[in-house]
């Protein structure tokens, strides 16, 4: 079973920075795209960020372009989200998330990991 197993979320004042990390493991098979989603605490869920798992050109969210970096070690099968210069409306819980299209964005991600919350303070 593909496993996915985020770290790193936690509370931080505007301006700072933070690093999400996705353990990667169970996985059979090659050419996927690996991601981050955050879910808003209205409920609304957002695709920022998007890279295949041998590298490549990312996407970003217009919301995160220039602010969050998105990479991927895949003989390490582990994913990393840095996020710089944070604000309040970054306030979510973020998941890592696998899609087994190529396609980049991920639309429609096949596999979630547990959310880990990030809290931005004014």
């Amino acid at each position: 079973e593909v496993q996915l197993q985020a770290s790193g979320g936690g509370l931080v004042q505007a301006g700072g920075s933070l690093t999400l990390s996705c353990a990667i493991s169970g996985i059979r098979f090659d050419d996927y795209t690996l991601g981050w989603f955050r879910q808003l605490p209205g409920g609304k869920r957002e695709g920022l960020a998007s890279i295949s798992d041998r590298g490549g050109p990312a996407y970003y969210s217009p919301s995160v372009k220039g602010r969050f970096t998105i990479s991927t070690d895949n003989p390490k099968k582990a994913l990393t989200l840095q996020m710089d210069n944070l604000k309040p409306e970054d306030t979510a819980d973020y998941y890592c998330v696998l899609s087994l299209l190529t396609e980049i964005p991920i639309k429609y991600p096949d596999y979630w990991g547990r959310g880990t919350q990030v809290t931005v303070s004014s």
